[in-house]
C-alpha cells in the first residue's frame, strides 16, 4: 500500500510542477504584454506630428485613398442640392409654377433629400455589421461597385420618381463611405495623426462639393438633357482608381486583433510602420491593441443593444449628439444655391457664391490642422457651435428686410454664409469626425459611429421637410428669416455640448476606456491622470 501511494505520488508531484511552470509562464507572458502596452502608450504620448508621419508614412497614404470616396460623394451630393436650382434639370423634371417658370415642387425636393437620407441609413446599418464581419477593404470595394451600378439608374431616369429611386439606392454606398472612412483612419494611425486624418474627411467632402458645383456652373447655360446627363456620367470615373488602391491597402490591425488574427495584424502594422521600425516596436504596438481589446472582453454581445447599456450609453449619447449637432448647424449651408436664388440673386451668381463657399471650406480644413496642436476637441466644438448660432441669428434678422427688392441684403446673406462655411470647416465640421471615432469602445466603434450618423440623417429627414417649404416663395416664404429658428436650435446644442462632451486630446483608446469606466465627468477628462496597469484614475 505505501509503495502504491509513492508510485501515485510521483506523477502527481510532477503534474503539480508542470502546472506551476505553466501558470508562471502565463503570468510572465501577461506581464510582458502589459509592459509592451505601457511602452507603446508612452511612445504615443511623446510622439510629435513629424515623428508620427516618419514612423507611420503609409497610414496617411492609405487613409487618404479611403477618404477619396468622400471627394466622390461630395461631388455627387453637389448634384442633389445644385440641380434643384438648375434650369435644364428643372425643365425636364419640374413643373410650371404660376409665374410661368419650371421648378421642382417643395414636396419633391423634400422627398429627394429624405430619400437619400433613408438610403444612407440603410448603408450605415449594413456597414456596422458587414465591416465587423468582412473587414474594411472588402466592404469598401463592394460599395464602390454598387455605386457605379446605381449611377446607371440616375443617368437614364425618365421622370422625377425614377430619379428619386436612383438617389435612394445611391444613398446606400454613401452611407457606407460616411463611417468606414473615419473608423479606418482612426484605427491605422497613432494618436498624434488621428485628428489630422479624421479631420481630412470633411475637407474631402468640401473639395467634392467644389468640383461638383463647378461642373454644374459650367453647364448652367447649356440647354437640353446633356446639361445634366454629362455630370451624372462623370460619376463613373472616380471609383475605378479608388477600387484599385483599396484592393492593395492594408486591413485595419485593430480589426484583425479583434478577430484574433494576431499574425496578420502584425504584418499590417509592419506595412504601416517605417522600414526602420524594430520588431520590439511592432510587438509593443500589437500588445497595446491586445490589452485595449482584452479590457473590453466583458462586452460579449456586440449588437446595437449594447450601445444603450452601462457605460456605453454615455458614449453613444456623445457620438450621436455630436454628429447630430454638426448637421443641425449645417442645413442652410447645404441649401446655399437654392436659398440665395429664392432670396433674389441670379442662378449663376448663386452658384458662384456656392463655389466660393466650398473653396472657403477647403481652406478652413487646412486651418484646422494648424489649430489641432493648440486646441482641444471641446474648444473646436464649442467655438464652432457658438459662431454658427450667432451668425445664423444675424441672417434671420437680415431676413426681416425684403431681400428680393434689396440685393444688398441678399449679398450680405451670401457673404455671411461663406464666412460661416469657413469657420464651420475650421472648427465644428472636422473635429466631429475625431470625437466620434475616439469616444466609442473598440468593439463597438463601427456601430457607435454608424448610429451617430443615423442621428445626422434623421435630422436631414426633419430639415428636408422644413427647409424647402421655409425657403420656397410659393410655399411658406420665410426666406432668410428661418435663420432665427435655426440659430435658436444651435444655441441649445451649445448648452448640451458644454456639459456633456469630454476632452480626449492626447488620450489613447485604452485611457479613454478607463476614464469612461470610472465615470469621470466631462469637464474633468483633461485633468484626470490614468493608470493603465490598474485601470484606475487620479
Amino acid at each position: 500500500m505505501p509503495t502504491h501511494v509513492e508510485d501515485v505520488g510521483k506523477p502527481h508531484s510532477a503534474q503539480v510542477v508542470e502546472d506551476k511552470d505553466e501558470e508562471q509562464q502565463v503570468t510572465v507572458d501577461a506581464k510582458d504584454a502589459l509592459d509592451g502596452a505601457l511602452r507603446a502608450t508612452d511612445e504615443e504620448h511623446r510622439m510629435t506630428l513629424m515623428e508620427g508621419l516618419r514612423k507611420y508614412p503609409s497610414a496617411a497614404w492609405w487613409s487618404a485613398w479611403f477618404s477619396m470616396t468622400l471627394v466622390m460623394q461630395g461631388f455627387d451630393h453637389a448634384f442633389i442640392f445644385g440641380f434643384i436650382a438648375f434650369p435644364a434639370f428643372e425643365q425636364k423634371y419640374g413643373r410650371l409654377n404660376p409665374s410661368g417658370q419650371y421648378e421642382i415642387p417643395a414636396e419633391l425636393q423634400a422627398g429627394i433629400t429624405n430619400g437619400v437620407a433613408a438610403g444612407e441609413i440603410v448603408g450605415l446599418v449594413l456597414n456596422a455589421y458587414a465591416t465587423e464581419y468582412f473587414g474594411n477593404r472588402k466592404v469598401m470595394i463592394v460599395s464602390l461597385v454598387a455605386l457605379m451600378g446605381f449611377v446607371f439608374l440616375q443617368f437614364f431616369a425618365q421622370d422625377i420618381y425614377m430619379y428619386l429611386g436612383a438617389e435612394i439606392l445611391l444613398g446606400i454606398p454613401w452611407g457606407v463611405f460616411q463611417t468606414l472612412t473615419t473608423t479606418y483612419a482612426a484605427e491605422i494611425c497613432p494618436g498624434v495623426l488621428r485628428p489630422y486624418l479624421t479631420m481630412f474627411v470633411p475637407g474631402c467632402w468640401s473639395i467634392g462639393y467644389l468640383i461638383g458645383t463647378g461642373v454644374i456652373r459650367g453647364f448652367v447655360n447649356v440647354t437640353g438633357e446633356w446639361a445634366y446627363r454629362i455630370p451624372f456620367a462623370l460619376q463613373w470615373i472616380p471609383p475605378i482608381p479608388i477600387i484599385i488602391a483599396v484592393y492593395f491597402a492594408p486591413e485595419s490591425p485593430w480589426w484583425l486583433v479583434r478577430k484574433g488574427r494576431i499574425q496578420e495584424a502584425t504584418k499590417m502594422v509592419r506595412r504601416l510602420r517605417a522600414k526602420d521600425a524594430t520588431e520590439d516596436d511592432i510587438s509593443d504596438t500589437i500588445a497595446m491593441m491586445q490589452h485595449t481589446t482584452e479590457t473590453e472582453q466583458q462586452v460579449e454581445k456586440r449588437s446595437f443593444w449594447e450601445l444603450f447599456k452601462g457605460v456605453n450609453l454615455r458614449r453613444t449619447e456623445i457620438a450621436f449628439w455630436v454628429y447630430t449637432t454638426q448637421q443641425l448647424c449645417a442645413m442652410l449651408l447645404s441649401y446655399i444655391v437654392y436659398f440665395l436664388q429664392q432670396a433674389g440673386l441670379p442662378t449663376s451668381t448663386s452658384f458662384e457664391f456656392a463655389m466660393g463657399q466650398y473653396a472657403m471650406g477647403t481652406v478652413g480644413t487646412v486651418v484646422a490642422w494648424f489649430l489641432v496642436p493648440r486646441w482641444g476637441r471641446r474648444t473646436f466644438l464649442l467655438t464652432g457651435i457658438s459662431f454658427m448660432s450667432a451668425t445664423t441669428l444675424v441672417i434671420g434678422f437680415i431676413g426681416l428686410g425684403d431681400t428680393n427688392h434689396h440685393p444688398a441684403l441678399a449679398n450680405a446673406v451670401g457673404s455671411i454664409l461663406m464666412i460661416q462655411y469657413f469657420v464651420f470647416f475650421a472648427t465644428l465640421a472636422p473635429i466631429t469626425y475625431t470625437i466620434v471615432t475616439e469616444i466609442p469602445s473598440t468593439y463597438l466603434r463601427t456601430k457607435t459611429v454608424a448610429l451617430g450618423r443615423v442621428g445626422y440623417n434623421a435630422v436631414t429627414f426633419v430639415y428636408g421637410q422644413l427647409l424647402p417649404r421655409m425657403i420656397q416663395k410659393t410655399s411658406w416664404n420665410w426666406g432668410a428669416r428661418c435663420g432665427l429658428f435655426f440659430g435658436g436650435i444651435m444655441a441649445l446644442c451649445f448648452v448640451w455640448a458644454f456639459f456633456r462632451v469630454p476632452e480626449t486630446k492626447g488620450r489613447t483608446f485604452a485611457e479613454i476606456n478607463i476614464l469612461f469606466h470610472n465615470k469621470v465627468k466631462a469637464r474633468k477628462f483633461s485633468k484626470t491622470q490614468v493608470n493603465i496597469a490598474s485601470g484606475s484614475v487620479i
